[in-house]
């Protein structure tokens, strides 16, 4: 069995004056998410092996953050192909991992991360959460799944049970849903 952890990145500042979506950063109520979530994650007690994240300046601050506060200590690995990725190249990318790996978290975007749990969840029951990330996947929001596989090229539809689902307002009620964007 294999383990993978998708971590959305925190919420982004759209105020930002950047002139590329790849430099967008994070806004005041992203770091404190993505801090709140690596504070979890930690809890949580996976002891990850591998750190699969894109590169895109949101991304990278919310790994950043989050793994000053589960002090990440395991080899993290930047690959641009997770920015703006289609599930199939999600997919791609842990099909490339060693089966020395067993536990893998991903750090990226949606709807990508979010139409990866769809692909690999089956839509039978057998995964209540799944429900809940049909409604909405939001940013900084981390989930957890058990592969039914051995070797990471066997990675396939179907093949995993949403096991953990955890959203920041899940945590800390200001970090829900907002009328007004700070």
């Amino acid at each position: 069995m294999k383990t993978l952890g998708l971590f959305r990145h925190a919420k982004s500042d759209w105020h930002d004056a950047v002139a590329r979506d790849f430099d967008r950063p994070l806004n005041g109520r992203g770091r404190k998410g993505a801090a709140v979530m690596g504070r979890h994650i930690f809890a949580h007690g996976i002891a990850w092996q591998r750190v699969l994240a894109s590169p895109a300046v949101r991304a990278a601050q919310t790994i950043e953050l989050a793994a000053a506060e589960f002090q990440l200590t395991i080899p993290l690995e930047w690959d641009r192909r997770i920015y703006l990725a289609s599930s199939a190249t999600l997919a791609d990318v842990l099909r490339e991992q060693s089966d020395e790996i067993d536990r893998v978290l991903m750090v990226g975007h949606n709807p990508s991360l979010e139409d990866l749990i769809f692909d690999l969840v089956p839509e039978d029951g057998s995964s209540p959460l799944r429900a809940i990330v049909e409604e909405k996947f939001p940013t900084a929001t981390y989930a957890v799944m058990e592969l039914a596989i051995d070797r990471w090229e066997d990675l396939d539809d179907g093949c995993a049970k949403l096991v953990h689902l955890m959203r920041p307002r899940d945590i800390d009620a200001d970090l829900g849903p907002q009328l007004i964007e700070d």
